[in-house]
């Protein structure tokens, strides 16, 4: 990895640790409170807000929706904009797939909705599994090139160059890539506000 590669995965470990210190603090909620409402083991949590793990995917899902924020409010920098413009190269890249593939957090909204735009590249042969999402989520996947097979609840769908596929992510789905080409997926995830208790399976408003 470049140096620039290496500071930038840095400043996001170093958000994360930021932002979820300070969300799980805001709450009251202990180390122990947070684990059972994620699922997400203790020692990982301490590990997060110590920076001293780069957090999978999944598991920055599982804090985010424990918090009823999105994972672009766990990346958020120190200092608040009313604009913010960024390169595709800033972005920062949260799945590494083994052939080279990657999926990139171009932006991301809180309000009303909790909405996530993506930018993925499946290199063939590479698959991505997903947990369910809380209840509600949807989301909308466009291929610009190449073909991607969506697995959703069991059931496989082709997606080709063009074709846009939608579906209820509160359940299990996933992509792969089984053609020879690399595929090039833009998807945009929306859920519904609000803290998600993966114990108990509700959903409570987030506090002002």
């Amino acid at each position: 990895m470049t140096d620039a590669g290496t500071a930038r995965v840095s400043a996001v470990t170093s958000a994360v640790a930021r932002q979820v210190h300070e969300l799980r603090a805001a709450r009251g909620w202990s180390f122990e409170e947070l684990a059972g409402r994620s699922g997400v083991s203790k020692g990982m949590l301490v590990q997060i807000e110590s920076a001293r793990t780069n957090p999978s995917i999944g598991t920055l899902c599982r804090v985010a929706d424990a918090f009823g924020v999105n994972i672009a409010r766990l990346l958020e920098p120190a200092e608040e904009t009313t604009v913010r413009l960024t390169a595709a190269g800033e972005a920062p890249v949260l799945w590494r797939g083994e052939q080279g593939g990657s999926a990139r957090l171009l932006s991301g909204l809180g309000e009303p909705d909790l909405v996530e735009l993506w930018d993925w590249w499946l290199h063939p042969g590479e698959t991505h599994h997903s947990p369910d999402h809380p209840r509600g989520t949807r989301e909308v996947l466009h291929v610009l090139s190449g073909t991607a097979t969506v697995m959703v609840d069991g059931t496989t769908h082709e997606v080709r160059t063009g074709e846009t596929i939608e579906f209820h992510a509160d359940r299990e789905h996933g992509y792969r890539n089984t053609g020879d080409e690399p595929a090039r997926l833009v998807m945009v995830v929306v859920t519904p506000s609000g803290e998600w208790d993966r114990r108990t399976r509700s959903r409570r408003p987030r506090p002002e």
